[in-house]
């Protein structure tokens, strides 16, 4: 129905219904502005950052949904589903682990419907992300969890979201196993891509995280013509929020290797270096998981007469500038003002971001199978649990003693006497251990590591918790 431009000044009469117009973008609620085949997210063309001769690459940008990235799609039809279901009426609230966007979305969308939003995360999940969420009115759990949610961690978001749905309260929609996720794509972006292509795109590319994404795209495309799909995914160890590592993909029911003809690992530093190029070159605003699809497009699609790409870009850089800071410090504002303050990062903050880094070499730290060998043997080393004494109660590596972080300077006298002692730090994810290793070192003890990977990585193992 078209809209004249003096209906628009007329106030709605009781009970009259506004259309969603998408000519004049006009819509009777925020959750108009859903993404579909009649209202997609914007194709554009890269130009100055791709080197191929003859291949189109598009970037389908996802921000233009309305709660700014690609996965208000699937929190949409995961509410809808839900619905259906019959599963959220009595006032039902929501939990969902997740690394924020997927959070974001439900948030909002719950906003408009009335269901309330409990969302466990990572702290390392940008300080923007987790903010914005409690600003939308989400009840967010911190936790010493990895950048994305496992389902084998123990004190994980994903337990931690499960143990919260056992109370009849609440209602987990659980987008790391959901068909409604890939059903999403299947339903809006799939369509809207060969749409807007006019059936001419040969390529599409995705990165790979719950990889609602890639699957549900994917299957519609195929369906409709030969169209290869490539996945991207990070290094281990990585820094890109809501994206996940070959071992991470194992975790998630919705992966689905068989369905893509290829897949790319793409190193952090690559993806950052390209996030900032298509930021300056191309004027895109695409954060750094776009910067790593893109990547894996430039890696994996032939340059060849006909050939189309289209690549997702998930959400744009604003959610990013903590993460931006870590792998571009020059960016960093002075700390003081500009007449007095010196030129570029501080020397020092720079300094402890590369001890940190450097603690990664085969000296500083120790994997968990390896660890595993060595407490069977005679020679078994000190074993630190640095966590909270809650959590070490609930779980822990066997022999390990439990000396929270906060508590070594004061409760250094229960450290070893000799300082050659062999020791290992753990945590939940070998962040927090790394400083604790630091921390020794500076106390002259020369034989300590950190366990790669905390107390998540054994347990992923599949190895002995007491």
């Amino acid at each position: 129905m078209w809209i004249a431009a003096s209906d628009l000044t007329e106030p709605l009469a009781e009970n009259q219904v506004m259309t969603n117009e998408h000519t004049l973008r006009v819509y009777e609620s925020i959750i108009g502005l859903l993404s579909n085949a009649e209202n997609p997210t914007p194709l554009v063309r890269l130009n100055k950052v791709v080197p191929f001769k003859h291949t189109k690459v598009y970037a389908k940008l996802e921000w233009y949904n309305p709660f700014g990235a690609v996965k208000d799609r699937i929190a949409d039809n995961l509410i809808r589903v839900a619905e259906e279901e019959g599963l959220l009426s009595n006032g039902k609230r929501l939990v969902e682990a997740t690394s924020g966007n997927t959070g974001l979305g439900l948030a909002m969308i719950g906003n408009q419907k009335g269901y309330a939003l409990q969302t466990p995360l990572s702290q390392a999940i940008p300080l923007e992300k987790r903010t914005v969420l409690r600003f939308f009115g989400t009840e967010v759990v911190e936790l010493d969890d990895s950048l994305c949610p496992a389902p084998g961690a123990p004190e994980g978001a994903i337990a931690q979201a499960r143990a919260t749905a056992e109370n009849e309260e609440y209602v987990l929609l659980d987008q790391y196993a959901n068909e409604a996720n890939p059903g999403a794509h299947y339903r809006t972006t799939g369509p809207e891509i060969w749409r807007q292509t006019e059936g001419k795109v040969t390529h599409f590319v995705a990165g790979l995280g719950t990889c609602g994404t890639i699957t549900g795209t994917g299957r519609y495309l195929k369906e409709q013509g030969d169209v290869k799909v490539y996945g991207a995914y990070p290094e281990e160890g990585h820094d890109i929020p809501g994206v996940r590592s070959q071992r991470q993909l194992q975790q998630t029911k919705l992966y689905c290797p068989d369905e893509y003809d290829a897949e790319v690992e793409v190193p952090d530093r690559a993806a950052y270096e390209l996030c900032l190029r298509l930021n300056r070159d191309e004027s895109i605003i695409a954060g750094p998981s776009s910067g790593m699809s893109l990547w894996g497009a430039l890696k994996l699609v032939p340059d060849e007469p006909g050939a189309i790409a289209v690549v997702i870009f998930p959400d744009n850089i604003f959610k990013y500038a903590s993460s931006i800071l870590r792998h571009f410090p020059e960016f960093k504002p002075p700390e003081r003002s500009e007449e007095t303050a010196p030129a570029g990062p501080s020397k020092n903050d720079t300094m402890l971001a590369e001890m940190m880094e450097n603690l990664k070499n085969a000296h500083d730290s120790v994997r968990v199978t390896k660890l595993n060998e060595q407490l069977q043997g005679d020679d078994r080393p000190l074993v630190i649990d640095i966590r909270i004494p809650e959590h070490f109660a609930e779980s822990r590596v066997p022999t390990s003693i439990n000396i929270p972080q906060d508590d070594l300077g004061q409760r250094s006298g229960e450290l070893p006497e000799d300082r050659d002692t062999p020791m290992v730090m753990v945590c939940n994810i070998g962040k927090f251990s790394k400083q604790a290793t630091l921390y020794l070192k500076s106390m002259g003890y020369r034989n300590v590591k950190s366990m790669k990977g905390g107390l998540n990585e054994w347990v992923r193992k599949g190895l002995e918790t007491e």
